[in-house]
């Protein structure tokens, strides 16, 4: 009897012990967890800036913003522009019933890049400038790549048209990327 009063005052106080320690852990672990996210949006930004500097990173997108000010929720996946060397490709697929050119519902282009300008502000912001003319495309691209993160918006100027779109999403390097290309337009 004696033996079972000791482990049940010896449980008592650990579970007591236990729930005082959780306590402490758990405001413990949101000042941690901010501490840990801004870390790791700090190393996505880095990689970001590398993969730019490097002419080799995809933006993918989880949102259009049309000339009018509409903007659709879009998935990340078919909706990017990807940027290899010489060479990009700007894909937008919306999610309607109708294939579109590249059989996703919206249009695939590919191009080359012309006068690709990298350029920061003051408070960290990252700038690319860049032309892409190929058979269906013939566009200025201005990106934004925002600081300790791998946000980024893409303006997408038409140089024949003012059908002018924003992409905004999040910039990887190529191994990162998630992307599935459509039919090239």
């Amino acid at each position: 009897m004696r033996t079972l009063m000791t482990l049940i005052i010896a449980l008592a106080t650990a579970f007591t012990v236990m729930a005082q320690s959780n306590t402490q852990d758990k405001k413990l672990s949101k000042q941690e967890k901010k501490l840990m996210e801004a870390r790791i949006d700090s190393a996505l930004n880095a990689e970001a800036v590398q993969a730019i500097k490097d002419t080799a990173f995809t933006i993918e997108a989880n949102q259009v913003t049309f000339k009018g000010g509409y903007t659709a929720h879009v998935t990340a996946s078919t909706n990017f522009i990807a940027v290899r060397g010489n060479n990009a490709v700007v894909q937008v697929a919306f999610n309607v019933p109708v294939s579109g050119f590249n059989g996703l519902g919206g249009i695939t282009v590919e191009g080359s890049i012309s006068r690709y300008e990298v350029s920061s502000d003051k408070k960290g912001n990252m700038f690319v400038k860049m032309g892409v003319m190929g058979k269906g495309i013939s566009a200025q691209l201005f990106i934004s790549l925002w600081k300790d993160a791998n946000k980024a918006n893409v303006n997408i100027m038409p140089n024949f048209n003012s059908n002018n779109m924003t992409l905004s999403g999040m910039l990887w390097s190529p191994e990162r990327s998630n992307i599935f290309k459509g039919t090239t337009f």
